[in-house]
């Protein structure tokens, strides 16, 4: 529960973090419910991750939330993980209980689901096959927020092949692995295509993602969950096919509700203000 008497703090750790529009969505919140504190970028080095992690409590940090490429590695790191976690394999948001010890949960795939339901009310994940391209930290949360909202196929597809197996092992379920050579025939049929890869994305020097729409139908949705670019290469051409799109940034504001809650016991609203205001930066 936030404490009005004392400076709060959280903060947000990756490798870059210059990209992160992580600090402005939480600052906002911090000035409309009238708290002293601060939300803070951290540059943390892979090699230096557990070190900054275990300096959370002695810094009086309520918790952090991990960007790329910090969210498996943290896995290993934290005192205790949920469910939640532990299925997806990956960590975004750590919490300093009072004991000091860390805890760590997933909320990338609430923020993925949630981002898709703002602009796609009657979206349903089993109205037909959907394609994930990618088998990192995001892949996994976005094929768990799939499977919670009773996805009948996932046909996953990774450059490297046994890394999409071992998440389809692990996941169990409708998930089909596609050799990354068949990835253009695995969009036939498709009701949803998401690239949960970091190509496309500004700051870590990725080319677009590899990948030609032809055999997608024109009815499928079309998501992306990086969010700088405002419109990934992906979500430009799909847009130009007529295709409805998501793009990620709504998962990064969603993904933060359920964090600050377990950091400040207060449950933040997303607003088109905050999200125009974003927005605006990208």
């Amino acid at each position: 529960m936030a404490n009005s008497d004392r400076f709060l703090l959280a903060a947000v750790m990756g490798w870059p973090i210059s990209q992160s529009r992580s600090p402005m969505l939480h600052n906002y919140w911090f000035e409309k419910h009238g708290l002293a504190g601060s939300y803070v970028p951290l540059a943390i080095r892979p090699e230096g991750l557990k070190d900054a992690l275990r300096a959370l409590p002695s810094l009086l940090f309520a918790g952090c939330n991990l960007t790329i490429p910090h969210k498996q590695e943290a896995f290993r790191i934290v005192d205790e993980s949920d469910d939640i976690a532990r299925k997806i394999g990956a960590i975004s948001c750590v919490v300093v209980r009072p004991d000091g010890t860390l805890a760590g949960t997933n909320n990338d795939w609430y923020g993925f689901v949630h981002n898709i339901l703002d602009f796609v009310p009657d979206w349903r994940a089993d109205a037909g096959p959907v394609t994930v391209m990618g088998a990192g930290g995001g892949a996994r949360a976005v094929v768990y927020g799939l499977m919670s909202r009773g996805a009948r196929e996932i046909r996953l597809c990774n450059r490297t092949k046994s890394r999409a197996e071992t998440l389809a092992k692990e996941f169990g379920g409708p998930i089909t692995v596609v050799p990354w050579e068949e990835r253009q025939d695995c969009l036939d049929g498709c009701a949803m295509l998401v690239n949960a890869t970091s190509q496309g994305m500004i700051g870590h020097g990725q080319a677009p993602l590899d990948l030609r729409l032809e055999k997608l139908p024109k009815s499928a949705l079309v998501s992306d969950i990086i969010y700088i670019p405002r419109e990934t290469p992906l979500i430009q051409m799909a847009r130009e096919r007529g295709h409805r799109t998501v793009t990620g940034l709504g998962m990064l504001l969603h993904q933060g509700i359920p964090a600050w809650k377990a950091w400040f016991g207060i449950e933040p609203k997303m607003t088109a203000e905050l999200r125009a205001k974003i927005e605006a930066t990208l």
